[in-house]
């Protein structure tokens, strides 16, 4: 084995933790391997026999791309992602992906996404680094160009606005996947009261269809959500429905043809859906990897 062959099958080794950081950091699948594979150039041209730490060094190459490629996707004035929901990581109930487990430790939901889209670069930077993965501040610090604390800060200060602002999923899986059919089947059955039953009386619902449809549509609360139960039919009658993980909780792929239509995310808590996230943009769709399928 050559030392080039050597370095890639290290680097390998540590592309799903890398992945996942940046997947947290810039909400985007595409990106966040455009990341890695910017970390992978840069390991490439360094010398390797200076680092004493390859994972540690390959995360904090990660987490100075991602700042700058979100830094640069403000200065920009590009689409910014808080005006689209992230890209679902989605998967089968039935399947173990190791790959995927490592992206989804900790799973963060979309709706936690969307919370951290709201963040400058700097704060996502220390918050993501820090409190998902356990970061220190001192290793943090010379990404951002801050003290240890003035890194801290960014961190506290992210972490003030994250709490609360996106619902406490409940834990069992089970217990969401009975949520989610019976949203299914009220949908399926037209069945408004059935519909307002399961729904958080602060239910929010993010609907993405994309450029062309308009992009991102938020709707709150319970009268307005359930007020859309002509289109949940029409999506429950018309499409064929798989159950999956979606960001590692309970949702639903719609097909039609064997074309994804769309993708449902849903944040249960408390025994009531208080997220849901329909991602439906043609575009994007077609860049997933996955369609579930029944055994």
């Amino acid at each position: 084995m050559t030392p080039h062959e050597f370095l890639a099958n290290q680097f390998e080794g540590h592309r799903p933790h890398l992945r996942a950081v940046a997947y947290r950091m810039l909400g985007s699948l595409t990106e966040a391997e455009d990341a890695v594979q910017e970390a992978w150039l840069r390991l490439a041209r360094s010398d390797s026999g200076d680092i004493d730490n390859l994972g540690g060094w390959l995360t904090t190459v990660v987490g100075r791309v991602c700042l700058d490629m979100l830094r640069a996707r403000k200065a920009r004035r590009e689409e910014a992602l808080e005006d689209r929901l992230p890209d679902p990581v989605i998967s089968r109930e039935d399947v173990t992906d190791p790959e995927q487990e490592v992206l989804l430790a900790d799973a963060v939901g979309l709706a936690m996404l969307v919370v951290l889209e709201s963040l400058n670069p700097a704060e996502r930077l220390a918050f993501v680094l820090h409190d998902m993965f356990g970061l220190p501040f001192d290793q943090i610090a010379p990404i951002v160009g801050r003290t240890p604390a003035a890194a801290k800060k960014l961190a506290s200060r992210a972490r003030q606005r994250v709490r609360g602002a996106a619902p406490n999923p409940d834990p069992d899986l089970a217990d969401q996947r009975r949520v989610v059919d019976a949203f299914l089947a009220a949908a399926r059955d037209g069945d408004f009261e059935a519909l307002v039953s399961i729904l958080a009386p602060d239910v929010v619902l993010r609907a993405d269809g994309g450029v062309l449809a308009g992009g991102l549509k938020v709707i709150r609360g319970i009268a307005a959500v359930a007020g859309q139960l002509a289109t949940f039919q029409r999506m429950a009658t018309a499409a064929t429905t798989y159950p999956a993980l979606v960001n590692g909780a309970a949702g639903l792929v719609n097909t039609i043809d064997d074309q994804m239509l769309s993708v449902m995310s849903f944040t249960i808590s408390d025994g009531k859906i208080a997220a849901i996230d329909i991602l439906s943009d043609p575009d994007r769709l077609a860049r997933l990897d996955l369609t579930p399928r029944e055994p």
